[in-house]
């Protein structure tokens, strides 16, 4: 599909619908560190197939992560220290991407509800256990697999990643960057897996980059609201309407 073939697809009202939802998991995103892909996928999956949402999210995903890696002068260490779980995120999701094909139909949908109930029920109500630094050399690696296979079925690469991370007592500005990292390899690693399924064309890979214009400026927002917004009042919200979400879209799947 062409670059115009792939823009003649959305009806202006189709367009800025999508362009809102990119605004908004910008904003998200810019407040929390993470959310962009969880929100898309949530709100896309009502517009479109999981594929196409994650085939949109591609570009807006992999530039806002890379801005979140900054500043580059601490990310020596802690690339060293996180490696072997990016190696497991592109394992899991290439062998996820081989073994289910891009993500479509029913069981997405279902997968993709479920990963949004628990990722918000986690983010309510728990609390990652601390990761004895000798159990990382094959904690790491295994966490990187099963994200990967999450990231295959649903194109939501947070879980079980985020807990991990959070779980290897970083500075808050550490675990920005290490989300940063993961999200920019789990983007890459899905880019090519949709590629091998024949999703992601030159046609996905322009609307995407239109969309890389309402989500940065979404994020640029957020990181102001930041400051502004309480966070345990903002964390009630985000988590609470992703549980309305994945409700909703399990609702749909398991009716049809």
């Amino acid at each position: 599909m062409s670059f115009a073939d792939s823009l003649s697809a959305f009806s202006p009202l189709l367009f800025l619908a999508i362009a809102a939802v990119f605004l908004l998991a910008g904003l998200v995103k810019g407040v929390v560190g993470l959310g962009l892909p969880t929100v898309c996928m949530a709100l896309l999956a009502v517009l479109m197939t999981p594929a196409q949402a994650a085939a949109l999210l591609i570009v807006p995903s992999l530039v806002t992560n890379l801005w979140q890696i900054w500043p580059w002068r601490t990310l020596g260490p802690l690339l060293r220290r996180i490696a072997p779980m990016q190696v497991g995120v592109c394992i899991g999701t290439w062998i996820g991407a081989w073994a289910l094909g891009a993500p479509h139909g029913a069981w997405a949908g279902v997968a993709l509800g479920v990963v949004l109930v628990v990722y918000a029920l986690w983010g309510l109500f728990g609390s990652p256990p601390e990761v004895p630094a000798q159990a990382e050399g094959w904690l790491g690696p295994l966490v990187g697999v099963l994200t990967g296979l999450v990231t295959a079925a649903t194109g939501v690469f947070v879980v079980p990643a985020v807990p991990y991370l959070q779980s290897l007592g970083l500075s808050r500005d550490g675990l920005i960057q290490s989300m940063g990292v993961s999200f920019s390899v789990s983007t890459l690693a899905l880019a090519l897996g949709l590629a091998l399924n024949g999703s992601y064309s030159e046609g996905e890979v322009g609307a995407s980059l239109l969309m890389l214009a309402p989500a940065l400026a979404g994020m640029y927002l957020g990181q102001h609201l930041r400051g502004v917004l309480s966070p345990a009042l903002f964390r009630l919200c985000f988590f609470g309407s992703l549980i309305l979400l994945g409700l909703y879209q399990l609702g749909g799947e398991l009716r049809g």
